[in-house]
C-alpha cells in the first residue's frame, strides 16, 4: 500500500491543531510538514515552536521537510518532535555532516532534490539515508503544476538504491500522477489540494493508498 503523508501547507494554518486532527481521523500515514526560511525559498512557513506545539495532537510520522538554509544547524531542535527529517540537498554545505547530525538525534534521514537539480547528485548518498525526496514541483510554493520530467529522475533513483528505500514525491500529486510516479518506482507521495479539496478527506486518502 502507497504511504499517503498529506502536506499541511494545505491545511488551515489558522487550526493546525485540528487540521491535524482531522488527518489523523482520516487515516493519513504520516503528516508532511514543510519548513520554509524565506532565504533557500522565498516563502516563509513555520518553526519549531508550532510544530512542537501540534505534535501532542497525533501519534502520526511526522514528516518534517527543511527547504532551509544550513540545516545542520537546526536538526536538534527540528528532532524533539519530528520522525523523518529531510533537507535540501542544494542548501547543506557538508550534507555526510548533515546526514549525521539527524542520525545522532535517532531520527531517520531523507535527502530532497529540487525540481531542476540533477538526481545524479544524490548517487553518493544511496547507502546513507532511509528516504529520498523527489520534487516534482520548484520547492518552496504549493498548488504547482506536476513537472513530468521527474519521473526519469524516479526510475534512475529506484534502479540503484537498496529495497527498503523509501523513494518519496511532492508536488501535484493526484490520483493521474500518483500512478505514474508508482509505476517509476516512488512509494511514498506528499499530497496538498488533492486531498484538502476532496469532499471527504478520508476517502480520498484511502483512494490514493490504494491506487
Amino acid at each position: 500500500m502507497n504511504i499517503i503523508s498529506p502536506s499541511i501547507l494545505a491545511g488551515d494554518f489558522a487550526n493546525l491543531g485540528d487540521t491535524v486532527k482531522r488527518l489523523d481521523n482520516a487515516n493519513a500515514d504520516w503528516i508532511h510538514i514543510d519548513v520554509m526560511d524565506g532565504q533557500f525559498v522565498p516563502n516563509i512557513t513555520i518553526g519549531m515552536p508550532v510544530i512542537d506545539a501540534i505534535r501532542p495532537y497525533t501519534d502520526k510520522v511526522f514528516d518534517v521537510h527543511l527547504m532551509i538554509d544550513e540545516p545542520v544547524r537546526y536538526v536538534e531542535e527540528f528532532a524533539k518532535s519530528a520522525d523523518i527529517i529531510t533537507f535540501q540537498i542544494e542548501a547543506a554545505k557538508d550534507v555526510k555532516a548533515t546526514i549525521e547530525a539527524i542520525r545522532k538525534c535517532g531520527k531517520k534521514v531523507g535527502i530532497s532534490v529540487d525540481r531542476d537539480t540533477p538526481v545524479e547528485v544524490l548517487f553518493d548518498y544511496v547507502n546513507d539515508v532511509d528516504m529520498f525526496l523527489v520534487m516534482t514541483v520548484k520547492a518552496g510554493f504549493g498548488g504547482q503544476k506536476f513537472a513530468p520530467e521527474a519521473v526519469e529522475k524516479i526510475r534512475k533513483l529506484r534502479k540503484i538504491c537498496p529495497k527498503n528505500t523509501i523513494i518519496q514525491v511532492d508536488g501535484g500529486i493526484d490520483t493521474d500522477t500518483l500512478k505514474i510516479c508508482k509505476e517509476a518506482g516512488a512509494n511514498c507521495f506528499v499530497a496538498g489540494s488533492a486531498i484538502f479539496k476532496a469532499d471527504d478527506m478520508k476517502t480520498k486518502i484511502s483512494e490514493l493508498q490504494n491506487i
